[in-house]
């Protein structure tokens, strides 16, 4: 599976020089947020694929101008082709009342709020977010500071892969890929990036090990 992940800085080879056939061959495109809803909308058509994305905390433009024909999936699991994607967009807040920021315990919160999908999905593989897990690859500025509640959330359930933005290239405190654990491994997608997925890695749809929401998806591809 073929997964173009997108965050922070719209890509002139994928939107002013786009040439014809760039995204061949692209599954699934997924967005880290802080991303103008127009370039989502184009890679989305230019692709062919689905796109589903979480918000960046320069995303407020979203509640009256989402990207038409994507999916957003915050606070719920999305599942593709077997994969399970879980989001949490958002940063550290640090201007009150402003969309789309949350303190470290609202942050806590929404984590809770996945809780039902988390246990019939049976976990995920790979969590979706703006902001860095704390301590890996954020900075000290409250507005660019991590979330350590992530922490919890990926030790439990070990996905293969956190996917976040937020911390640009520019800042000079970038680096592409770290690795949490033997399990999981946290890549800072500003720009783009590109994840090849074996097929063998993730469990196909209706063998998650969850029995009712793997005998939802038999019937559902017996409905099909």
């Amino acid at each position: 599976m073929k997964i173009l992940c997108v965050a922070d800085e719209e890509e002139k080879g994928l939107w002013d020089y786009y040439r014809p056939g760039s995204l061949s061959g692209t599954d699934l495109i997924i967005s880290c947020g802080d991303l103008d809803p127009a370039y989502l909308e184009f890679l989305v058509t230019m692709a062919s694929c689905p796109l589903i994305y979480v918000r960046g905390n320069h995303d407020g433009r979203y509640a009256h101008r989402p990207p038409q024909g994507c999916v957003c999936i915050e606070e719920r699991i999305y599942n593709f082709r077997g994969l399970r994607i879980a989001g949490l967009g958002g940063s550290m807040r640090y201007k009150p009342g402003a969309p789309n920021m949350y303190t470290e315990e609202e942050m806590k919160k929404r984590i809770g709020r996945l809780s039902a999908d988390l246990f019939i999905h049976n976990g995920f593989d790979i969590l979706v977010t703006h902001a860095p897990l704390r301590d890996y690859g954020d900075m000290e500025d409250l507005p660019h500071r991590g979330f350590a509640c992530f922490q919890e959330l990926l030790d439990r359930y070990h996905p293969m892969y956190m996917l976040h933005g937020h911390v640009h290239k520019s800042y000079g405190h970038f680096q592409r890929v770290r690795e949490l654990s033997e399990d999981t491994k946290l890549i800072n997608v500003c720009g783009s990036w590109t994840l090849e997925l074996p097929k063998d890695i993730y469990p196909d749809q209706g063998l998650a090990g969850s029995p009712l929401y793997d005998l939802y998806m038999r019937l559902k591809r017996y409905e099909e």
